[in-house]
């Protein structure tokens, strides 16, 4: 049990821990396929796997309505599940948003963080035209059209394998997730957390690694260019032919990178 809820979550290995975070609308399953091959070969790291508030296993109650609420329920598990240690912070999309926020607050606890097509504290962003690299007609034609307009919305590479690896990772955890509090006007009211992260400090030294997708027309990747200056010690990737979901568009780089990422941190 957490503040406002309750958060499931899966362990993998054993070591220093890193808190996992998924994108909005699936669950942590979309994670854990592509990143767990990672540590066939980077031995000594623990993974916490997340279902983010109202996404999965994990419950919210009556007064939860805001990402606020999310952070709380989230560094009330931190308390609870890895206490008094330092760990490491991996997050995608609208979870990439909530690592920066934990980061903001427990940056004395954060060692590292990586970023992954991550939303920003911008009410307006800066966005690439909509492009379709490649579009597969036969199988897309196979897909209900809930499906169909979810894959259209977020894949720019529309192929036989992606389509795949999307209703393999990302579908299932769309199923579960909580639709009253994700299809609510919390989006308006409450998307953005009350203190915005980083705005107070100049520079963070924690090793960063900083994907994004030259292509994602859903957080775009100009607005991010400020965080190489914010992080010194920082990784800092633009991928082209990648759009907002570019753990399954360019698997084997993201990968690379990461793995990367977690040498420097050891």
């Amino acid at each position: 049990m957490v503040e406002k809820g309750s958060i499931n979550y899966e362990v993998f290995g054993s070591g220093f821990p890193i808190l996992i975070m998924h994108s909005m609308g699936t669950d942590h399953r979309s994670m854990v396929s592509w990143i767990e091959p990672i540590f066939e070969k980077v031995p000594d790291f623990q993974r916490i796997y997340i279902d983010l508030p109202a996404h999965g296993g994990s419950v919210v109650d009556e007064s939860f309505n805001s990402s606020d609420d999310m952070l709380t329920n989230i560094l009330d598990f931190i308390d609870k599940t890895i206490p008094n240690q330092l760990y490491s912070l991996i997050g995608l999309s609208y979870g990439g948003y909530l690592a920066q926020g934990i980061l903001h607050h427990r940056r004395k606890e954060v060692k590292s963080i990586c970023l992954l097509a991550t939303a920003l504290h911008l009410k307006e962003r800066t966005l690439p035209e909509k492009v379709v690299l490649l579009k597969d007609e036969m199988q897309l034609n196979e897909l209900n059209p809930d499906i169909r307009t979810a894959v259209e919305t977020l894949l720019i590479c529309q192929n036989k394998m992606n389509l795949g690896y999307f209703l393999n990772e990302i579908q299932p955890g769309r199923l579960v997730a909580n639709k009253n509090f994700l299809m609510s006007n919390w989006k308006e009211k409450g998307y953005f957390l009350a203190d915005e992260p980083f705005h107070d400090i100049e520079l963070l030294l924690q090793p960063a690694l900083i994907i994004v997708g030259k292509q994602d027309s859903i957080c775009g990747y100009q607005d991010h260019l400020f965080l190489i200056e914010k992080f010194p010690n920082s990784t800092f990737a633009i991928l082209d032919q990648a759009g907002h979901m570019l753990q399954i568009e360019k698997r084997k780089i993201v990968q690379d990178l990461m793995t990367d990422w977690l040498l420097r941190v050891s």
